[in-house]
């Protein structure tokens, strides 16, 4: 198929040159024109402004929107469908929050405009690994667009198959699964980082503990001074708490122990707020999810060993760069 692709950032540029790899040709656009340079260069075809990259698409049109969430999303979208026809689609690969993907699923509708919704994990490791996807949107575009999905889904790889599946939809264990209407991908994706923000801060304050074992306020015969790339690599061999951000946090540990190289000023991108607040309307406790939410407002000044493990994490799967204070 064809594919256009507008954000060739971390994700988007890696997200295009998968599908080349697959025989899939692809359009790209980027405000940054040496991003554009080097995906043409590789064998996309390359656009100067968004009205050459909409001329580019062959009908049914569609368009990738790679960029983060927010007014530049929502800009894009609006300028897209001005030029949009009947029966071309729209995608939002981005972290948008879910009530903007309903309402401009609606809003495009009238116009004959078809609207998908994909939560996108996969971070800076996705051209090798592969994409999760979770996907909002009409059933007949979501399978119309599968080809898309098949090539950028990770596959079953080596993960022992879960017993039971035979007549579930196939789709999951690949890698990616039709959510449902407009709005779902993105809102099991937003719960998803919810997850991770949790999953994060458990490793981050583990890891605090055993670091600060051999601190002088403890009686002198319970102080273990603790080898930490040496814990969290044995944690990966057939511990229960084994995890690909296990797997981040020993690489990075193995690298420098003391991950001086990270301030631990750990930003919080917005998910785990609206997941928060998806609780909040449905009544559904979420202590956990919450408190690590907090965590991350903590003054920037009163970084742990704990905040570098949180950053490290992040800058691992994501290419997170921490913010200069």
């Amino acid at each position: 198929m064809q594919l256009g692709m507008i954000g060739l950032g971390r994700m988007g540029g890696n997200i295009v040159r998968r599908l080349m790899r697959d025989g899939h040709t692809t359009v790209v656009y980027d405000a940054a024109h040496a991003a554009v340079d080097k995906l043409a260069g590789e064998g996309a075809t390359g656009s100067g402004s968004l009205a050459d990259f909409i001329a580019k698409l062959d009908k049914p049109r569609v368009a990738w929107v790679m960029l983060p969430a927010g007014k530049i999303t929502e800009d894009t979208v609006t300028e897209l469908s001005k030029h949009f026809e009947t029966g071309d689609i729209i995608i939002d690969g981005g972290n948008s929050f879910y009530k903007d993907d309903i309402r401009r699923a609606k809003a495009l509708a009238e116009k004959g405009i078809v609207y998908v919704d994909v939560g996108t994990s996969g971070g800076v490791w996705g051209l090798e690994r592969g994409y999760c996807m979770m996907i909002g949107g009409e059933k007949s575009a979501v399978d119309y667009l599968d080809p898309i999905f098949k090539t950028l889904a990770p596959g079953i790889g080596d993960i022992p198959r879960t017993p039971h599946r035979e007549k579930a939809d196939p789709r999951a264990e690949q890698g990616y699964i039709h959510a449902g209407p407009a709005g779902a991908g993105h809102f099991v994706k937003m719960v998803h980082n919810g997850i991770e923000y949790g999953l994060m801060q458990a490793y981050a304050e583990g890891f605090e503990i055993l670091k600060h074992k051999d601190s002088k306020e403890l009686p002198e015969d319970e102080r273990f001074t603790l080898n930490m790339p040496d814990i969290a690599e044995v944690w990966r061999r057939g511990s229960v708490v084994s995890s690909w951000l296990l797997d981040l946090t020993a690489m990075a540990l193995i690298d420098n122990p003391e991950l001086d190289n990270f301030s631990g000023s750990v930003e919080d991108s917005g998910e785990g707020r609206w997941t928060i607040n998806a609780a909040i309307e449905e009544a559904v406790p979420c202590n956990v999810l919450s408190a690590s939410l907090y965590s991350r407002f903590r003054p920037r000044q009163q970084h742990t060993y704990g905040d570098k493990i949180l950053s490290a994490m992040r800058f691992g799967f994501g290419g997170h760069v921490e913010k200069k204070e």
